[in-house]
């Protein structure tokens, strides 16, 4: 059973930043490209950023909202993936999930392409 547990969430001052963390356990990690999400009260499930697995040529996507403020990365060897937060804004606030796509190859914007995901985290930005 595959198992996914954020981490590192909490609140802070605009323009402030955290990092949240995803640990895998119970699949091979390098099998899944890796998501984040996020859900504001009232809202969607929004897509944030993913990686893929693939070695030789790993790729990135991001929601326009969060480029340049937001990196993806993963640790193969720790089988976690991060999302370093930047500039944190008010609108950042939500739950963050972490997702696994078993598409490997692929840095899906679409949350019904993610198989197994994480209980969310919870990321607070004040003004």
């Amino acid at each position: 059973q595959v198992q996914l547990r954020e981490s590192g969430g909490g609140s802070v001052q605009a323009g402030g930043s955290l990092r949240l963390s995803c640990a895998v356990s119970g699949g091979t990690f390098t099998s899944y490209a890796m998501g984040w999400f996020r859900q504001a009260p009232g809202k969607k499930r929004e897509f944030v950023a993913a990686i893929s697995t693939t070695t030789w040529m790993r790729t990135r996507n991001y929601a326009d909202s969060v480029k340049d403020r937001f990196t993806i990365s993963r640790d193969n060897a720790a089988n976690t993936v991060y999302l370093q937060m930047n500039n944190l804004k008010p609108e950042d606030t939500a739950v963050y999930y972490c997702a696994a796509d078993r598409a490997a190859w692929k840095t899906a914007p679409s949350p019904n392409d993610y198989e197994y995901w994480g209980q969310g985290t919870q990321v607070t930005v004040s003004s």
